[in-house]
């Protein structure tokens, strides 16, 4: 077990890289350091079979088939690459659709995609959610009234942790012919993925949020029916002509161990870590009365809280409890001094979103952290209000 101080809850930034991921990972950095695509030679050729191994590993993930995942640098990388991909492929091919469909609450680079996608002439559609941070089915419907070529949905949201219905969401647009996405970088390893069970045509994940290495990540993409996309990258073609780049084997070993382990544990980790939220919350909620749990309490994942405090600012209680890592949102958005946009969707106000911390239970928590935790965010928020 590696040490936890500062005490890091944290994990939907990021999650601490096993040290099993890291033993995996070394000899591919040094001694077997071989490009996969050397396979003339006997380096070469044991790269290619450590990444094919890999993959196999991650697509026993999502239950894929190993030739349905393409490695990507990130799920930022993987979003795009689903998105733009589709739609510009559909395009040069003479698609006559233009819509495409997500959600106010989705990650940045899933909006931004489909925001430069409008820039070249696509429809953006974004669905609002309730209060509770889901997606009304019915709002969904309604928009695939209009022919749409891409619906985008998250799967698990990276601030709140709150689970959509991703299956039911593409039933009801896989029926009107549209593609199906789902960000699931925040789901793998926390909740079940089946990509089949889901009938999701294409899925991103990362391997930093697995406890495996930053720089890793993939994307699944349906063999059948077959999915088409236009690369995003010019190069080699290195994964099925749609991604190029020399692949980085030792990260790859690195996501697939990780992957490994999430399949793995999964049947210990997710209850324990389910038990140290619920835990953590209702010592919270005896602790500073009036404190108020942003997103559905019941479809969530077991590691978050997202939670708005009554009488302190999020950045007050940060600095009073500078030996507790939490946040105030996603941190691909930490350059932003606007308050969560995912909360604004969701009904809060600025000034209550002000005093919202998002915290994020993982692997390597202990009791004592959620103690400490405890601990640290009463004394924290008394002493703001004190002040």
């Amino acid at each position: 077990m590696r040490p936890n101080r500062p005490v890091y809850l944290d994990n939907q930034a990021t999650t601490p890289c096993d040290p099993r991921v890291v033993a995996a990972m070394l000899p591919w950095f040094s001694e077997k350091f071989g490009n996969p695509a050397s396979i003339e030679h006997v380096l070469g050729r044991a790269a290619e079979a450590a990444v094919n191994e890999a993959r196999e590993r991650i697509a026993g993930l999502v239950n894929a088939t190993a030739s349905e995942i393409l490695f990507t640098s990130g799920a930022t990388e993987s979003n795009n690459l689903a998105i733009k991909g589709a739609a510009r492929f559909a395009r040069a091919t003479g698609d006559a659709r233009h819509r495409i469909v997500t959600v106010a609450t989705e990650h940045k680079c899933v909006l931004e995609s489909v925001k430069d996608l409008a820039g070249e002439g696509f429809e953006p559609v974004i669905l609002p959610v309730g209060a509770d941070g889901l997606v009304d089915p019915a709002a969904l419907e309604e928009a695939l009234e209009e022919p749409t070529l891409l619906v985008s949905v998250m799967a698990v949201n990276n601030e709140t942790g709150v689970i959509q219905d991703i299956a039911a969401l593409a039933r009801l647009a896989r029926g009107r012919g549209a593609l199906f996405h789902s960000d699931a970088a925040q789901a793998a390893g926390k909740i079940a993925i089946d990509a089949r069970a889901w009938d999701v045509d294409l899925m991103s994940l990362s391997g930093h949020k697995v406890y495996g290495p930053k720089g890793i990540g993939a994307l699944y993409v349906r063999r059948r029916p077959r999915v088409r996309l236009a690369p995003l990258l010019s190069g080699g073609g290195q994964e099925r002509g749609l991604r190029s780049g020399t692949l980085a084997a030792p990260l790859i070993v690195g996501f697939g161990e990780a992957a490994r382990l999430a399949v793995a544990e999964a049947e210990d980790e997710r209850p324990r870590i389910a038990g140290f939220r619920d835990a953590l919350l209702e010592r919270l909620r005896s602790a500073i009365p009036g404190i108020a749990l942003n997103g559905s309490e019941r479809a969530r994942i077991g590691g978050n809280l997202n939670l708005t405090f009554p009488g302190a600012g999020a950045a007050e209680l940060m600095a009073a409890a500078s030996d507790l890592c939490v946040s105030t949102g996603s941190a691909c958005s930490a350059a932003s001094i606007e308050p969560s946009y995912v909360l604004r969707a969701m009904g809060l106000g600025e000034e209550a979103a002000a005093r919202t911390l998002r915290i994020g239970i993982g692997r390597f928590t202990s009791a004592a952290d959620i103690d400490f935790a405890v601990a640290a965010l009463t004394a924290a928020h008394e002493a703001a209000r004190a002040a």
